[in-house]
């Protein structure tokens, strides 16, 4: 019998990949964009409405989405959430 195993043993919390990386408001638009492949996934505790984390996978991934912005897009001024169909 073949069990499967989850070997993400652990999640960071977006608020300190924000705080990890100074990319506050970049890091909360394009992480609207993840999907649970992209390992981004809710975390939710007793009396809490749930905070973003992501695994160490997915810490990757907004890096690069937010390398892209900032090397092909004009986003002075704008939300870089409104160039999310951009990203590929």
């Amino acid at each position: 019998m073949t069990t499967h195993l989850n070997k993400v043993h652990h999640v960071t919390t977006i608020t300190q990949v924000a705080r990890d990386l100074g990319e506050d408001d970049w890091l909360r638009d394009v992480a609207n964009e993840m999907e649970i492949e992209d390992g981004a996934i809710w975390v939710y505790g007793v009396g809490e409405g749930g905070i973003q984390a992501f695994t160490d996978f997915g810490i990757e991934r907004p890096i690069e989405m937010i390398r892209f912005y900032k090397e092909n897009l004009d986003c002075s001024g704008g939300n870089p959430a409104a160039y999310a169909e951009w990203i590929p």
